[in-house]
């Protein structure tokens, strides 16, 4: 019909030109508008019939393609998304449908999260029969554990290896991880995607429920429910392969189009007494690092709540800084202290990889030869009897200076515990370090330090690494009918056991670092740990991280934190630990938000010693208006970008090489599909219909004078 109104619209025009024709009539011009208006009304219609179509699935979260030196890990769809009949597999024997019985293969399987294993998933990623998979968490938490990461995490990144204490390289001695399943390293050809939305769940449920159920042992009948993913990955093979091919994207081409990003953010680095931090440290002066990780990662794409493996210790770390600057005479201690908080940690130690890097080439405040010992906070919440265990590095030990100092370092922190709800007991001599970032730097010095952990040998924790390392993974228990605002402020005995840790641990850098007063005085504050664990793990947007941020970073807190390292920096877990430490280690000063925000044009703002921040206050009472203030601090950020990339080593084995995959679009949706006789059906008639209307339209054109000439007046008289 389309071709038939080009034609007489083209023939209007030769009238109207030649004048050889009449002009056409008025049933024929109100016949073209209305043909026009169904055709307008069809394209405005458009989003609506698909709205009609498909069920979007809004609360999801992918699986995505990561990529290191040698190889390939994660998901990805095809590049126009994968589509299966769906399947919901709650026990182990409906995958007989999905992998022999079924007829309508390929399927898209709904798979319970109790069944999210690696058996499982190793049987599904070898058959043809499966195009993609929709994962519904578990509840309760699967009760045998489940830790998708590695058995030996960052095994060949840390010190061990077969020149430094090859007896303890790739987990020999202690197997740290014994869940690992190793899932998340794993490359699957199809789209995985979980179900964050209990609500989208159920509407999956029901509509297999409604068309998919086998029916007295005979397949299901068309229409079908049927369930499609998109998740393409831009990247292959490797990063060495996708960054060659962004290099020369960039150099030879005027759009270049980058397929993958190094992983990468910022550390966040404070010091108990101000330092030049565009200067360099004396080389006489020492400087105690206390260390811990802020990133946390599971199979999912930024689903990564990290709550016994990296909230638990920050958390401390940033209760320990705040007792610790509470002290009154910390600006007469003989050595400063550097609260160290490292990005990327979970990937092959980003973060302090590049500190070390950082410091051996001159480009940070600090040389390696300033450190005098270091203390590090890694998995504290899951105590038994209350028990924190010290790490030490049996090889450096054999050095007899180093164990000398070491053995001090041990004996302050076993006396700090002395009345506290804590005991420090070591490891022992013949156990290696477990995973940790000190481990880095042992690599370029020997340096004194220990590891505090919950856990002497293998990992209290049965959630590493994974969607289920919650809260509850740390028994934080609320009493029901809180209010946010009171459920913020409530202390919970999680708080209350890793506030007693930071006291310790507090008081022991206070010696450590020579003060000889009485540490009674030194406490941490159970409220302001509490407070952190609601907003770190719990709910992000709370009053408490509103008063202490930047004005315009308001759209960094999110509801449902994650603590993911991602491509794009600096992320939100690393913006709210830079401005909590600064709020619990900084002060008030009084200058206008211009001086604020431009310190170097007052003269006593010293502004190569500390950072400045105009914050946005709490809101007054009965009022939507806040009361701002200036917070100066020794708070500072750090490049946490893997040094193989500013080489460009690609495939280097010293250094981290994780990439993350770009991709065009993440998206799920449901339907209704018809059986393939049915489609071949509607096309052949679609043909058929087609071809018919082109010879309509032929022949009506080419009889466009007789059908549609003016009838002739018959009153007319000739000459």
């Amino acid at each position: 019909m389309a071709a038939a109104r080009r034609a007489g619209g083209s023939c209007g025009a030769e009238v109207a030109a030649g004048g050889c024709r009449a002009a056409l009539p008025a049933w024929r011009g109100l016949l073209r508008g209305l043909l026009l208006a169904v055709a307008a009304a069809g394209s405005c219609q458009g989003n609506s019939v698909e709205r009609k179509i498909y069920i979007p699935l809004n609360k999801t979260a992918p699986c995505v393609r990561l990529l290191n030196a040698t190889h390939q890990i994660g998901c990805q769809s095809s590049i126009s998304g994968d589509t299966g009949v769906i399947h919901v597999v709650e026990k182990e024997e409906d995958l007989n449908w999905v992998l022999t019985d079924g007829p309508h293969p390929p399927y898209m399987i709904l798979l319970d999260g109790s069944l999210f294993n690696r058996r499982v998933m190793l049987q599904l990623k070898g058959t043809s029969r499966v195009s993609g998979l929709a994962v519904a968490v578990a509840k309760p938490h699967p009760p045998q554990g489940f830790s998708p990461g590695l058995k030996c995490p960052n095994d060949g990144f840390g010190v061990y290896s077969k020149d430094y204490g090859p007896e303890f390289a790739h987990c020999n001695t202690t197997v740290w991880n014994p869940l690992g399943s190793g899932l998340s390293y794993e490359d699957f050809d199809f789209p995985i995607f979980l179900l964050e939305d209990a609500n989208e769940t159920q509407v999956i449920k029901q509509c297999y429920q409604d068309h998919n159920v086998p029916r007295d042992g005979s397949g299901p009948e068309y229409p079908l429910c049927a369930m499609q993913l998109f998740s393409h990955m831009h990247a292959v093979t490797s990063t060495v392969t996708c960054m060659r091919r962004s290099s020369l994207q960039s150099t030879f081409s005027i759009n270049p189009e980058v397929v993958c990003d190094p992983l990468l953010d910022y550390n966040v680095w404070s010091t108990l007494q101000p330092i030049n931090s565009s200067g360099k440290v004396e080389p006489d002066k020492k400087v105690i690092i206390v260390a811990t990780r802020i990133d946390s990662h599971s199979f999912f794409w930024n689903i990564a709540p990290g709550a016994e493996s990296a909230v638990s210790s920050f958390v401390t770390h940033l209760a320990a800084a705040e007792a610790l600057h509470k002290a009154s005479d910390v600006h007469l201690l003989r050595r400063n202290i550097m609260f160290t908080f490292f990005q990327g940690e979970t990937f092959d130690y980003i973060g302090s990889s590049r500190m070390v890097y950082d410091m051996e080439k001159d480009k940070f405040p600090l040389r390696l030869n300033n450190i005098h010992s270091f203390v590090e906070l890694n998995q504290v919440a899951l105590r038994n009897d209350s028990v924190l265990w010290m790490h030490t590095d049996p090889v450096s030990r054999m050095n007899q200076s180093v164990e000398a100092q070491v053995r001090n370092l041990l004996d302050i922190l076993s006396n700090s515990s002395a009345g506290a709800n804590v005991t420090l007991q070591e490891a022992g001599y013949s156990q290696p370090l477990p995973p940790s970032s000190f481990q880095r730097f042992l690599r370029a010095q020997h340096i004194p330090g220990v590891v505090l952990t919950d856990h002497r040998t293998a990992f209290q924790n049965r959630y590493y690494q994974s969607m289920y390392d919650t809260p509850e993974n740390i028994r934080m228990q609320y009493p029901e009918g809180l209010s946010p605002e009171e459920t913020l402020e409530y202390v919970t005995d999680t708080a209350k056991s890793l506030a007693e840790v930071a006291t310790v641990v507090a008081r022991a850098l206070y010696q450590l670092a020579g003060g000889a007063n009485d540490t009674s005085a030194i406490q941490a504050d159970p409220k302001t740990v509490t407070r952190m664990l609601y907003g770190f793990l719990i709910k992000m947007n709370n009053s408490w991280f509103q008063s202490i941020i930047k004005p315009d970073l308001k759209g960094i807190l999110g509801d449902v934190p994650q603590h993911y390292v991602a491509v794009s920096s600096p992320v939100n877990t690393t913006c709210l630990v830079q401005y909590v430490l600064a709020n619990l280690t900084g002060s008030v000063v009084n200058l206008t938000k211009e001086e604020c925000m431009n310190p170097e044009k007052t003269p006593s703002s010293e502004k190569e010693l500390y950072e400045y921040a105009w914050v946005q206050g709490s809101l007054d009472p009965n009022s939507t208006s806040r009361a701002p203030y200036c917070v100066r601090s020794t708070v500072h950020l750090s490049k946490a970008l893997s040094p193989a990339f500013e080489l460009r080593q690609w495939g280097s084995t010293e250094y981290s090489t994780w990439t993350e995959s770009r991709w065009k679009e993440i998206r799920a949706r449901i339907f209704l599909v018809a059986s393939k006789e049915l489609e071949i059906i509607t096309l052949v008639v679609g043909i058929a219909i087609l071809v018919f209307s082109l010879l309509a339209t032929y022949f009506i054109n080419a009889k466009a004078d007789i059908l549609f000439s003016s009838p002739r007046d018959s009153r007319a008289v000739a000459y």
